[in-house]
């Protein structure tokens, strides 16, 4: 019997992730783990072994791990070197805890030094920390989610019907986070894959004005796109009140819950051609195509970004 830790399960891509599992795996082989306790109570009311953690502090934390062979570390929702230290206190939890091997959710092209995107630092980081660790691993390096983006299509669809942002002509492989989740729960699952690094991509590359073309064509909108500078974007995240870090205030409900400065050097890095990864890994790994956008977009209330569940600030 393999046992699996799936962490982050009060996230939205942890709960996602934790209701494929528990229609693939056998709920006695599952340990889910998450920073609030309340949520964790409905999985163990159904039998599931549940953990209470804050990686934040690594103190017990390898308890937490006791039994486990391989573990799912989602990507916490802050960014730089909070996260990164939250990554390591996981990481060097496993490996105590007698944890064999590590799936982690990356970043397209997380190793190339020339991508801007602020985000990727702290991917290719943990991706280095776990290759030093000597553990085995599954690295799902994501595209951007696709919820993120038709979220903020309808903001401007509800206001001046042009959506504006830095990435211009960029081609991204835009994915479901459903799909994302997915990937996990059939990397937790995949005994045969080892030291592996898969690109978990959409069904095909697009720019942002595809993106909203399509978006128009599935709910007969009509917004168009308008490409802005990188400073401009910051001015508009500004002034919607987004903060520019992970480090600041976010307001409850938003409709961009990231910082301004992931989400413009992520712009920036689309325009630069940095995220244009388009493999068929996803279907190699769960034996299904991706969603599509068009689809997406004609289901799209089940298909918006959410809210932030940090418990950080």
């Amino acid at each position: 019997m393999t046992k699996l830790i799936l962490t982050g399960v009060d996230g939205n891509l942890g709960a996602q992730a934790a209701a494929d599992l528990l229609e693939l795996a056998q709920i006695q082989d599952l340990v889910f783990c998450g920073y609030d306790q309340k949520n964790l109570d409905k999985y163990k009311s159904m039998g599931v072994a549940v953990r209470q953690t804050d990686f934040n502090n690594a103190d017990g934390l390898a308890e937490k791990f006791q039994g486990g062979d391989v573990l799912a570390l989602i990507s916490m929702p802050f960014v730089g070197s909070k996260r990164q230290n939250a990554h390591k206190n996981v990481i060097d939890a496993a490996r105590e805890a007698g944890v064999k091997k590590i799936i982690y959710t990356s970043l397209v092209n997380a190793d190339d030094p020339t991508n801007p995107s602020k985000e990727k630092l702290d991917h290719i980081y943990t991706e280095n920390y776990i290759k030093d660790s000597g553990l085995d691993y599954i690295f799902l390096r994501n595209s951007q989610y696709a919820e993120a983006m038709i979220t903020n299509y309808f903001t401007y669809v509800k206001t001046s019907g042009v959506l504006t942002n830095n990435q211009g002509a960029g081609k991204m492989a835009y994915i479901s986070r459903k799909d994302c989740a997915k990937a996990v729960a059939y990397a937790l699952l995949a005994t045969d894959m080892h030291h592996q690094i898969l690109n978990i991509n959409g069904p095909e590359l697009m720019t942002i004005s595809d993106f909203i073309r399509i978006g128009n064509e599935q709910t007969g909108n009509n917004v168009s796109y308008q490409e802005v500078s990188d400073e401009e974007n910051y001015a508009i995240f500004d002034a919607m009140g987004v903060p520019r870090t992970t480090d600041g205030q976010f307001k409850e409900g938003s409709e961009a819950p990231f910082s301004s400065e992931g989400m413009v050097t992520f712009g920036q890095a689309i325009r630069e051609g940095k995220m244009a990864e388009h493999t068929d890994d996803f279907e190699k790994l769960t034996g299904s195509k991706p969603l599509t956008v068009a689809y997406m977009f004609a289901h799209n209330e089940d298909f918006q970004i959410g809210d932030r569940h940090s418990k950080d600030n």
